[in-house]
């Protein structure tokens, strides 16, 4: 179990690169929004997932209706959803309490790392898979909830020239490019991108909540169609 949970803490420490800036640069949004560090903190906590918790924030800011902001939260964060069903089938025959556990520390990062190793060794025992995501997650979320508080704490005395704002589109690029490996991820992909800048003009944010369902229908349609030709 041991060298498993090593496995994984190598696996999840490249994330380290842009988890820092990326948690940081959270806590300084968060604190400019207007929230107090018991907030901010309790904000990481609570949801940890970056994207929806920036995208709730800025919403905040523009005064969006309570249900835009959680509806815009919710649909970024779809994408959970699809990770769940895809780990289950690998974790799914533990104990309540531990997929539990599992479920609240499912992010990109550990989707991503210990879905491509699960995939890879086939033959893994569950307890062994469990030592390895366990060991996926702690670089990330102990640096996540740190690099949180410190960008609330120092926020306002970080250059502008570090530019941290950089960590969240090149978190994002690293996850997802290489998971482009079907016409209908490039088509769902293209979509999102297209639509969700045409309306950028609607209204806190709402242009995302039609840009996903767009992509969806689209992936969906184009594989179904991939599909009946097979």
């Amino acid at each position: 179990m041991k060298s498993e949970f090593i496995r994984g803490m190598k696996g999840g420490a490249p994330f380290i690169l842009v988890i820092v800036p990326f948690s940081m640069l959270f806590g300084v949004v968060a604190t400019e929004a207007g929230l107090n560090l018991t907030q901010t903190m309790g904000f990481s906590f609570l949801v940890i997932a970056g994207a929806s918790q920036f995208a709730a924030v800025q919403l905040m800011t523009d005064n969006a209706p309570a249900f835009f902001i959680l509806a815009t939260s919710l649909a970024v964060n779809l994408r959970m959803a699809m990770y769940s069903a895809s780990i289950t089938p690998h974790l799914g025959d533990a104990p309540l309490w531990k997929r539990a556990i599992v479920a609240y520390f499912l992010v990109d990062q550990s989707y991503a790392v210990c879905a491509v190793e699960y995939e890879r060794r086939p033959d893994m025992t569950t307890a062994e898979r469990y030592a390895f995501y366990f060991g996926c997650i702690l670089p990330i979320c102990a640096l996540w909830y740190a690099m949180t508080f410190l960008g609330a704490v120092i926020g306002s005395s970080i250059p502008p020239e570090f530019a941290l704002d950089f960590a969240l589109p090149i978190t994002f690029i690293a996850l997802f490019a290489p998971m482009l490996k079907t016409f209908a991820h490039v088509a769902a992909a293209l979509t999102s991108i297209v639509v969700a800048l045409a309306l950028s003009w609607m209204p806190v944010g709402t242009g995302l909540l039609v840009a996903a369902g767009c992509a969806m229908a689209v992936g969906a349609l184009v594989e179904t169609r991939m599909e009946a030709r097979k």
